[in-house]
């Protein structure tokens, strides 16, 4: 079974992603910020994270920013859902592997939870191209 993480500090919202996933045969942890969901990622290792983008004590960006510096953690899919721009989004990080823009519904996130889940973070050639 996947793991998935839900980063919301709106209590409902949260509480309706993680039942739609639970529903869909996903395991669902919650956090309410980018600090306790890092926590909760070094506890558990989830398969994906479904992160709001704004937050109080640490923000969407500031989590993938730190996801992404941890090499134990750089392969780790992450969604964007958040009711702000995508272009402003991008401005504060841009290194997620999809974005949704709140109010989304089922239809959109279910498939791509499972398609991200499954297949994970596609592997990237470090820069400067292939090693020979």
């Amino acid at each position: 079974m996947k793991r998935v993480l839900v980063v919301e500090d709106e209590y409902g919202s949260a509480q309706a992603l993680a039942l739609l996933l639970e529903c869909e045969g996903f395991e669902v942890d919650v956090a309410a910020n980018g600090r306790l969901a890092l926590e909760l990622i070094a506890r558990t290792r989830p398969d994906l994270v479904v992160t709001d983008y704004m937050m109080p004590v640490m923000d969407g960006a500031r989590l993938g920013r730190a996801i992404r510096t941890d090499p134990a953690l750089a392969d780790l899919p992450i969604v964007l859902a958040t009711s702000a721009e995508e272009a402003r989004v991008r401005e504060a990080f841009d290194d997620y592997d999809a974005y949704l823009r709140k109010p989304f519904g089922a239809a959109q996130l279910v498939p791509l939870a499972r398609t991200l889940a499954e297949r994970g973070r596609p592997r990237r050639e470090p820069s400067g191209g292939p090693s020979p």
